[in-house]
């Protein structure tokens, strides 16, 4: 399966104007940069946010939310939220601000 790109458009209309934003296909979906820094993506029909460590196990209790995991092994900081868990342009919003704020805290590459 391609990945979402109506889901990609949406992250896209949410990060105009984001200082330092770089779109890179990746992992067969898109990932989002900020200062070189991954903060989000778009993998399938569903959307990976960094949270970083300290928010992982938090962002686990969310509906709809699960480890980040392609190859059998989970990267933890990262989620993979399915679609009920963003189908508002609010809910959206949120998890990308949250994957900005915490990308936003590591230094430039």
């Amino acid at each position: 399966m391609a990945y979402d790109e109506e889901l990609a458009a949406r992250i896209q209309d949410i990060l105009v104007g984001q200082p330092d934003l770089e779109v890179k296909k990746m992992f067969g979906g898109m990932g989002y940069l900020v200062q070189g820094n991954m903060a989000c993506g778009v993998y399938k029909d569903m959307l990976i946010v960094r949270v970083g460590p300290d928010a992982y196990d938090e962002s686990l209790e969310y509906p709809h939310t699960r480890p980040f995991d392609m190859t059998g092994r989970a990267m933890k900081g990262w989620v993979m939220v399915e679609p009920p868990s963003f189908s508002s342009k609010a809910d959206l919003k949120q998890w990308v601000q949250t994957g900005l704020d915490f990308a936003l805290t590591l230094p430039p590459k």
